[in-house]
């Protein structure tokens, strides 16, 4: 089989924002009714409930670079305790609070030091890690999601998913993402995505003899 033509290609920050501006506002929707117990729900990311993710987002809009920066250099360049105090400034006192401070923040265009692109993916991604341990499904518009695999697949900014994704060929069932040679791994753009940048629970949705092979990558990050 001839390997899929690389979908990667530069988009432009105003081509960017409205999706993340849009990804925002559906996350926001779809988490006005929860209840407390609810808001208490493990994520997919480790150590973290929903309403933690949800303030880490939080976080992502308020900062710009010389914010995100600063922060770092409070935290001696820990990154992971930047993240935790960036997490808990926008936590709030409720979870009324935390979804009023993410409201506030839907249509920032504030971001640290990354291309508005991995915004978008880090709505897409975290939105995920919220809907999908709570059972809310979204619909994804294609064409965001399709930007966003084209992002990861080649970096490994913020997380692993150009290494966890080499030397395997990866195929889009649902719209034009394809990219990479080797074992081929095909599945919906969003279950590649979320694989790609560590969820293992949704490489079970992938096919092909290169499944495996990124799902026991991701296992041992």
């Amino acid at each position: 089989m001839t390997p899929p033509e690389p979908t990667n290609r530069r988009h432009s920050a105003a081509d960017t924002w409205p999706l993340i501006h849009a990804e925002r506002a559906a996350l926001a929707a779809d988490l006005a009714e929860l209840g407390d117990q609810e808001w208490a729900t493990p994520s997919l990311c480790d150590l973290f409930t929903v309403r933690d993710v949800l303030a880490h987002l939080t976080a992502g809009a308020s900062l710009n670079t010389l914010q995100w920066m600063a922060g770092v250099i409070r935290c001696r360049f820990d990154f992971d305790k930047q993240v935790a105090v960036q997490l808990a400034g926008q936590l709030g006192a409720t979870p009324a609070d935390t979804l009023a401070r993410f409201r506030r923040v839907i249509t920032s265009t504030s971001k640290p030091p990354l291309p508005a692109v991995a915004m978008l993916g880090e709505a897409i991604v975290h939105g995920e890690d919220i809907r999908r341990p709570l059972g809310i499904h979204r619909d994804y518009p294609v064409t965001a999601l399709t930007m966003v695999a084209d992002y990861y697949q080649g970096s490994n900014l913020v997380v692993p998913a150009k290494g966890n994704v080499r030397g395997l060929r990866l195929a889009a069932t649902d719209g034009s993402f394809g990219t990479g040679s080797g074992p081929l791994v095909s599945g919906t753009t969003l279950s590649l995505i979320m694989a790609m940048t560590g969820r293992t629970s949704y490489c079970a949705e992938l096919d092909g003899d290169g499944a495996a092979i990124l799902r026991d990558r991701c296992m041992t990050k």
